[in-house]
């Protein structure tokens, strides 16, 4: 299945009014398919229109693709209308995946993901409520809770200052716990390289965050 060339569906067709609930959990079989149908069966179905295997690939898919698009994206509006769009890309394309044995769906829906996060963080910035920080909590607990945060604050900026592959193939490998082999496949590169751009990246988030956090080695 090409992600770069999708057909575009009409307002009002089945994708559209199908592809907003992916997060949902359909219950039931599909017929002729079992109880637990893979991947390549239900694309199958989906080519068909079948919107039932459509929801059960998206619940399926759709959670840890949400996971991927906030890490790279950082904020969760824009990590929903990124997979909404992935989802729909599944929905128009179903058509032409080919079952080789060899390609993962997961593996292409998340190189899907990753292309269109790179293109949103390309666009203007926009400051929307949810760059408004909560207000703090007055409790004594909430000192160790605010320091916690402040780290983890400091840790995604410096992740963020990386250049874009390097934080891909962090928050692929690390974050999303891919292998070398799957980020390769998602980001189009040799394992070599990915290899080689986790090093990079490990040296330039050690030497921006040293003094802030323990070097544990997971970064």
């Amino acid at each position: 299945m090409d992600e770069s060339v999708q057909p575009q569906p009409r307002v009002g067709t089945a994708a559209a009014s199908t592809a907003a609930p992916y997060a949902g959990n359909p219950a039931g079989t599909l017929t002729g398919l079992g109880p637990e149908p893979g991947d390549d069966a239900l694309l199958a179905r989906i080519a068909q229109g079948d919107r039932q295997a459509f929801a059960l690939l998206a619940a399926r898919h759709a959670p840890k693709a949400m996971k991927l698009a906030q890490r790279v994206l950082g904020n969760a509006a824009d990590a929903d209308e990124v997979v909404q769009e992935a989802m729909l890309r599944v929905w128009t394309g179903a058509k032409n995946w080919i079952p080789d044995g060899r390609a993962r769906f997961s593996t292409w829906l998340h190189r899907v993901v990753v292309n269109l996060c790179v293109d949103r963080r390309r666009r203007p910035a926009f400051a929307g409520l949810d760059g408004i920080p909560e207000p703090p909590d007055p409790t004594p607990s909430a000192v160790n809770v605010m320091a916690r945060q402040q780290t983890a604050k400091l840790v995604s900026q410096a992740l963020a200052e990386l250049p874009e592959r390097q934080r891909l193939a962090v928050t692929l490998c690390y974050y999303e716990e891919r292998s070398a082999a799957d980020a390769a496949q998602i980001l189009s590169l040799s394992v070599s390289a990915v290899e080689s751009l986790l090093a990079r990246a490990r040296r330039a988030l050690r030497a921006r965050l040293s003094g802030v956090v323990q070097d544990t080695g997971e970064v």
